[in-house]
């Protein structure tokens, strides 16, 4: 993609800001999660970020119910808040759903085994920062605001990697025809 060709969104690594989107309600983030949910494979990363309350887990729950569902299954998804990680088989993947809040350090992270599985799952990593230097940078970071009503949401989206440029690029799109 040249830079005069036109889109939607800036080109990777000259955006200065992050993508945006408004979600006006609970029900419209599990809509987007289940929309990205069948575009996700092994080695993706979806970093979450946002403070306690602000939906990482009711996004990571509905994504992977929607994957599951896929499958023809259904299975309750607890948040990992105590087990750190949760794993799920969805097809010819893992899904690792972890919550990174209690760790102390980013060395815990490796005794969990989430630098392979951010190799070989789709990851969900609630709290990233707790991982400091070791998150993926291909990963794409999803931060979830508060917005203007109680139950809305602004999900800045950012990344470095094309792959994540071509699929907002595709939501948005996607959205437009909703409209």
């Amino acid at each position: 993609m040249s830079h005069d060709t036109p889109s939607l969104f800036p080109h990777p690594g000259h955006a200065s800001a992050p993508v945006l989107f408004a979600l006006p309600s609970a029900e419209a983030t599990a809509r987007l999660a289940e929309w990205l949910a069948p575009q996700l494979g092994p080695g993706d990363v979806l970093l979450l970020e946002g403070e306690i309350g602000a939906g990482k887990t009711h996004f990571a729950r509905s994504l992977i119910q929607a994957r599951l569902s896929a499958d023809g299954r259904h299975e309750d998804v607890p948040s990992p808040t105590f087990t750190l990680v949760q794993v799920y088989e969805a097809g010819e993947t893992e899904i690792w759903h972890s919550d990174l809040y209690r760790l102390t350090s980013a060395d815990e992270a490796i005794e969990l085994g989430l630098l392979d599985a951010f190799e070989t799952a789709i990851c969900l990593v609630e709290w990233p920062d707790r991982l400091e230097d070791l998150a993926p940078p291909k990963a794409l970071s999803l931060r979830f605001l508060p917005g203007s009503q109680p139950d809305s949401r602004v999900l800045a989206l950012s990344f470095t990697d094309l792959r994540w440029a071509v699929l907002i690029d595709a939501l948005q799109l996607e959205r437009l025809r909703d409209v």
